[in-house]
């Protein structure tokens, strides 16, 4: 694995951000939600698709704090603009465990 330096680790603005939708994503390649994620005031909503249906309903992402990349660029995805990237922990099974905050913080509050 490649180190990086601490300018590197700068570049990426992970923020937490909650979760108000997440709908069936029915043209993706494999299963996937589409999610509305609030970042705050100064990020605003983003939109995501994310790979996390076998963990996951939908009713219960509903109001869940994540954490997400929001500064790489749009990335299309079928007929969908994915805005930012929600992190996760893949299992050996290739489920996606959500890294989310322990305790509830503000929107758009950045990991560093």
């Amino acid at each position: 694995m490649e180190s990086i330096n601490w300018q590197d680790f700068e570049k990426v603005e992970m923020r937490v951000g909650t979760i108000l939708e997440a709908n069936d994503f029915p043209k993706a390649r494999n299963p996937a939600y589409q999610l509305m994620i609030d970042f705050g005031e100064e990020t605003g909503i983003r939109r995501s698709s994310a790979q996390i249906t076998k963990l996951y309903n939908k009713e219960e992402l509903i109001g869940k704090q994540v954490i997400a990349v929001v500064n790489f660029p749009v990335k299309q995805i079928a007929n969908f603009m994915s805005e930012c990237l929600v992190l996760g922990v893949v299992g050996n099974d290739k489920e996606i465990v959500l890294l989310t905050p322990d305790k509830k913080v503000e929107n758009g509050f950045r990991i560093g």
